[in-house]
């Protein structure tokens, strides 16, 4: 016996203690297969790869199964004919290694040998990161099952990449992997890309197993998409160990709300507990606050930076004594990491970013300033440092819906909308259900204010689309939400267009100065802390509704009785929490979205939205058709995007 087969023995019977140790065996594909009713899947071959080991996970055929422990440590005794050819491979590998690729199929991406288990088996004793693999790819027939629809996404993203040792556990993930390296949707990677990417993965992967131990690859990869959506991906590619290293501690609470089932508690009601003089001295609240304001643009520009800005008015009148604000306008992409720091070196320990697209600076920011509470105003999910903040806009939009519905003379209605992102959906959906419900042949016919074809001339664009309006004898409207400081306008709300001019139909109402005072009393009376302790350390979105008053809606004094009295039964209902515009039998332009009579979509499927409801007359646009703000604005919110919210 040589001295190289001894050692290889010794290496057999360390396996084999590993194996008994960890008990199991492989799953089984054909099993699994079977069980899924997929007998008959069809496979095609993508090559020879390079396979992670994390990813092999079972057998194509129960006959090797007794043979090996769950990650493939052997079973069998040193004298039988597998446990002399296992070691005989192990010799090889300690003499010039194992080279020649194994087989296997790939279903979920999840790997299991045909051929070459024993070759495996040694690779993992001596924790190899990946082997050589001949691939035969089974794909299931596509569901609405989450997890097919993942899969689905990751073809896609494989067929543009070829990287196959990155996973995500949401929907929408891989679409935000490919836009934050600074691809395209349907843009392919060069090897230069693929070698940057794997350099840089590796790297992240080995500091977060030192960090957090070995977890599945798919934790690993939702960890380092966290890591990115701080930290930009281009710049940090050639980041040294330890500075990787800081960032990853700092980083650490958002990795780990990343590995929770439920990341994030979605508030649908204001929070609210008394005042109690004890738990504000333990919890340390101030006794004066610095709240800062940054928003993208200025009030007399923008209706959305002017109810924003009447909120924070409203503050300072209401806590004169405990808080002082201060109001950052006109913050580009460019300056608002540079706007947050000014603000936090002032004194500011509270700061509220009013505009979606400032999410990622503000995140980045947070993360390096612990004890500032930071809030962004959006739709997209919340984090450990950040709270997001958003209103329920979509009921406010079914009552303008019955209304319109109600009052239309010829079943037709126009709606004009601006940027395809989410929340805007769900409204036009909403709008659209609420006048089907009082007139189910109510047609909503849908425009876009935000088109860059007629981004030259948008007051010519906007009369264009009213003409057409005109044309197909749409007189009743619904436009805009609001205005700004400078500004008045005829064409707000639902209105209907008269020879005499405009009837003023119903306005919705954003009231901000609800939220911020509420939240400003929470962190005053020491209940921020009481809201994490309160939600098992997930991050928070508050998602407020009507019967908050952060929304509402103003009617005209000429509406019908029978059509005031509708509204209030439905707004009541609404209130007291009885009835969602969302619920029961749903259908798409395409087809049934729902067909439970007594179900309700959640508030993820309301805010994620990428379909119109079956009444509307026209389509949600690609990023590329819109004007550059709102490409802008839809990169970070935007339905074309497939990146989740809430």
């Amino acid at each position: 016996m040589s001295i190289l087969y001894a050692e290889a023995r010794q290496h057999y019977e360390k396996a084999l203690q590993l194996g008994k140790k960890e008990g199991g065996s492989p799953a089984v594909l054909d099993e699994i297969l079977e069980e899924a009713g997929l007998k008959s899947s069809i496979g095609f071959s993508l090559g020879v790869q390079s396979v992670n080991l994390d990813q092999i996970v079972g057998t194509k055929t129960a006959g090797r199964k007794s043979s090996f422990s769950k990650s493939f440590y052997p079973l069998l005794k040193p004298e039988t004919e597998f446990g002399n050819k296992w070691i005989n491979l192990c010799k090889s590998h300690l003499e010039e290694g194992i080279h020649d690729p194994i087989k296997v199929y790939e279903y979920l991406n999840e790997f299991y040998v045909l051929e070459g288990n024993k070759r495996l088996s040694v690779l993992h004793y001596f924790d190899s990161v990946s082997i050589r693999a001949e691939i035969q790819r089974l794909m299931p027939p596509q569901t609405d099952d989450p997890e097919i629809q993942i899969y689905y996404e990751f073809v896609a993203f494989n067929h543009l990449s070829q990287i196959n040792y990155v996973y995500f556990t949401r929907q929408g993930c891989f679409a935000k992997l490919q836009r934050l390296i600074g691809k395209k949707r349907d843009e392919y990677w060069s090897d230069e890309d693929r070698m940057h990417f794997s350099s840089f993965f590796g790297r992240f992967r080995v500091e977060y197993i030192k960090r957090f131990g070995r977890q599945h690859y798919t934790k690993i990869s939702d960890a380092f998409l966290t890591f990115i959506s701080i930290y930009d991906y281009d710049k940090n590619l050639s980041i040294s160990s330890d500075e990787l290293k800081k960032k990853m501690e700092k980083c650490k609470d958002e990795f780990l709300l990343a590995l929770k089932d439920k990341s994030t508690e979605v508030q649908m009601d204001p929070y609210e507990k008394k005042k109690s003089p004890i738990r504000q001295l333990i919890s340390g609240a101030p006794k004066h606050l610095k709240v800062a304001f940054i928003h993208d643009r200025n009030s007399e520009e923008s209706a959305w930076t002017f109810n924003h800005d009447i909120g924070r008015i409203h503050i300072e009148k209401m806590f004169p004594d405990n808080i002082s604000t201060t109001a950052y306008f006109n913050t580009t992409l460019d300056n608002i990491e540079e706007t947050l720091e000014t603000a936090i070196a002032e004194g500011h320990k509270v700061i509220f970013t009013t505009s979606p697209i400032f999410l990622k600076a503000t995140l980045k920011v947070a993360v390096e300033h612990e004890d500032i509470k930071f809030l962004n105003c959006t739709t997209h999910l919340s984090y450990k440092h950040v709270r997001t903040y958003y209103a329920r806009m979509y009921e406010v939009k079914f009552l303008m819906g019955a209304i319109a519905g109600a009052l239309t003379e010829n079943d037709k209605i126009g709606y004009i909308a601006d940027y395809p992102i989410y929340g805007t959906i769900s409204n036009i959906n909403s709008f659209t259900l609420g006048a089907i419900m009082v007139n189910p042949r109510a047609k909503i016919y849908l425009q876009w204010s935000r088109l860059r074809d007629h981004a030259q001339d948008e007051e010519q664009y906007m009369k264009q689309i009213y003409d057409s309006f005109r044309q197909q004898e749409i007189s009743i409207i619904c436009d805009k939400d609001s205005f700004n400081a400078e500004e008045y306008t005829k064409r707000i709300g639902l209105y209907k267009e008269e020879k005499e001019g405009f009837w003023n139909i119903a306005m919705p109402i954003w009231d901000w100065s609800v939220f911020y005072d509420k939240e400003i009393t929470n962190i005053l009376n020491g209940n921020w802390k009481t809201e994490e302790n309160k939600d098992k350390g997930q991050g928070i979105s508050y998602w407020w509704g009507i019967s908050s008053g952060i929304v509402d809606i103003v009617r005209s004094s000429r509406l019908p009785v029978g059509t005031k009295r509708l509204a209030d039964l439905i707004k009541d209902a609404m209130v007291r929490g009885k009835f969602n515009p969302f619920s029961g039998t749903l259908y798409s332009q395409n087809g049934l979205i729902q067909s439970d009579k007594k179900a309700v979509l959640s508030p993820e499927q309301i805010l994620t939205m990428d379909w119109l409801a079956e009444n509307v007359i026209g389509n949600i646009p690609k990023v590329e058709e819109l004007t550059e703000t709102a490409r802008t604005l839809t990169s970070f919110v935007g339905t074309d995007k497939g990146e989740h919210v809430l």
